[in-house]
């Protein structure tokens, strides 16, 4: 969701209004795929500033998170085309019992317990 609000989606950027400061979480891996994506220091330097204002909680990868990101794939990866990344960001958003903001509900969907907020792009 946060790659949609870098590319300038309203909708995106409303989600992100209505939700509290202290609900705003988001994971390491999150943060790295924005990153990966800069074209220049300039766009990393605003990502690096809107992170560091706007997000309360940045959620690291450990054991506990990794174990269930296994189980996922093994769940869903071959019936919903879960990648890794998706798997370890999945299941940080249900071991924090938190609400996951996506764009890209199609592999995410079936994901038991997972509540998501689904933007339309």
């Amino acid at each position: 969701m946060l790659i949609w609000y870098f590319k300038g989606n309203q909708d995106a950027e409303k989600l992100i209004k209505n939700i509290s400061y202290e609900d705003r979480l988001t994971s390491s891996l999150c943060i790295m795929e924005l990153i990966q994506g800069c074209l220049d220091k300039n766009e990393l330097k605003i990502i690096k500033k809107f992170i560091k204002e706007n997000i309360s909680t940045v959620m690291h990868p450990d054991e506990k998170i990794s174990e269930k990101a296994i189980i996922l794939l093994e769940r869903y990866s071959l019936s919903d085309g879960l990648r890794t990344v998706d798997a370890l960001i999945a299941s940080s958003v249900l071991i924090n019992t938190s609400v996951f903001a996506t764009a890209n509900y199609k592999h995410f969907k079936n994901i038991s317990n997972l509540e998501i907020m689904k933007l339309e792009v």
